[in-house]
């Protein structure tokens, strides 16, 4: 089951780069429609623009390999259980929405918004006894980066907030750990990113650097780890 869902991860992670290429654009603007760099008309296949080849979204074995890696792991980790494809639906939009961050450093309110909608029927229909414990969990997720994102000097966005509420949706479910790790977590993997670019002189002390991957990166590590030790250390 890991592998078969894996390759349906990679299939739809390989759909990634066309869309992240149209919605990564500033707030406020309409989707792209064209290449940005010679205006030739945009298609739905990944890859390069054919006129000018600049580069239409990241790559699209990148994205596979994400969609892959993330829809194997939390097959492997959390099993054959109804709150599967909760988790499965965001992993998916996670890997659009990180790629949309790192071009832009946007995440987009109606991607964020679709998986809150998608991801509450489905939990609700795994397990409505955990719904109550899955909104604390957002709630809990989502008030501590607001509070961060109202700290003098905060490299946080309200999408990075918002974001963090999905993700404390699925965490909550699954119990407080989860949530403690999906906040903790981002943190300590974003810090050496950060010091690395530093001090490789990519990037000043004053840089915006999107979070959403490392939020994604953080639940998804969450995820795996309660995942593991609920179905193997008990």
């Amino acid at each position: 089951m890991p592998i078969a869902l894996a390759l349906i991860g990679a299939l739809l992670g390989a759909l990634v780069p066309p869309v992240a290429y149209r919605l990564s654009v500033p707030y406020g603007e309409p989707a792209r429609s064209a290449c940005a760099a010679c205006g030739t008309p945009l298609r739905w296949r990944p890859g390069r623009c054919p006129a000018c080849h600049a580069r239409l979204g990241p790559p699209v074995w990148l994205t596979a390999l994400l969609g892959a890696v993330t829809f194997g792991t939390l097959t492997w980790a959390l099993g054959p259980v109804p709150v599967l494809p909760a988790f499965l639906v965001v992993a998916a939009l996670g890997v659009l929405l990180g790629a949309i961050d790192v071009a832009c450093h946007r995440l987009p309110d109606p991607l964020v918004a679709l998986g809150v909608g998608l991801a509450i029927p489905l939990l609700g229909l795994a397990g409505p006894h955990l719904l109550v414990r899955a909104g604390l969990g957002a709630l809990t997720m989502a008030g501590g980066y607001l509070l961060l994102a109202l700290l003098p000097g905060a490299n946080l966005g309200f999408g990075d907030v918002k974001l963090a509420g999905l993700l404390g949706l699925l965490l909550g479910w699954l119990g407080w750990p989860a949530v403690l790790l999906g906040a903790l977590l981002p943190h300590l993997l974003n810090g050496p990113v950060v010091l690395v670019l530093l001090l490789s002189h990519r990037v000043r002390r004053d840089t915006a650097l999107p979070l959403g991957p490392a939020l994604l990166a953080g639940a998804w590590l969450a995820v795996v780890a309660i995942g593991l030790s609920s179905r193997y250390l008990r």
